[in-house]
């Protein structure tokens, strides 16, 4: 993903006016901390200076930002309807049996019951077997550790986020 020019997806998102980039932004993540980070460091020269924004801001992302940014995501298995990101990024559940989504929704009750959040993890990629495993084994975390792991799914999920963005060639 690393640019050496700006690429017209970037350019764009460069010269939006800030209520419109504030809008795009908060699509990617939830966390208006985040977006205020992201925003405020415009115009950015290359895709990486947006992704190391973007990593350095959620690594200064308090409790309740974190809660914030998690909001904004549906539990595994159950895509917000008409969100084509989430769907994109959940289709690896897209074809799972009936069975793996019932054990996905008791897992994700299940952990949401021990932390109070929603099991957030970057799906992209990922088949409902690896995710249902993610999730059988990360609820044993200690809720410290278990915030830590959440940070850097975040992270990761907004990058990929972030590059579509940056990516894109044209709006209609």
């Amino acid at each position: 993903m690393t640019s050496t020019s700006t690429s017209p997806g970037l350019a764009r998102f460069n010269v939006l006016e800030e209520h419109a980039a504030h809008a795009v932004l908060l699509e990617a993540c939830a966390s208006t901390a985040w977006a205020r980070r992201l925003l405020v460091a415009r115009p950015y020269a290359t895709a990486e200076d947006l992704y190391a924004t973007s990593d350095a801001a959620m690594a200064e992302l308090t409790a309740d930002d974190l809660a914030e940014a998690m909001a904004g995501h549906p539990p595994i298995g159950r895509p917000k309807p008409g969100d084509p990101a989430s769907a994109r990024e959940q289709r690896g559940m897209a074809g799972a049996s009936e069975e793996l989504k019932a054990e996905m929704l008791e897992l994700n009750l299940a952990y949401q019951e021990r932390f109070g959040h929603v099991f957030l993890i970057c799906a992209t990629g990922r088949t409902g077997e690896q995710m249902r495993d993610a999730v059988r084994e990360r609820i044993g975390n200690a809720p410290e550790r278990e915030r830590e792991i959440v940070r850097t799914e975040l992270g990761k999920i907004n990058r990929i986020r972030l590059a579509r963005i940056v990516e894109e060639d044209a709006r209609p």
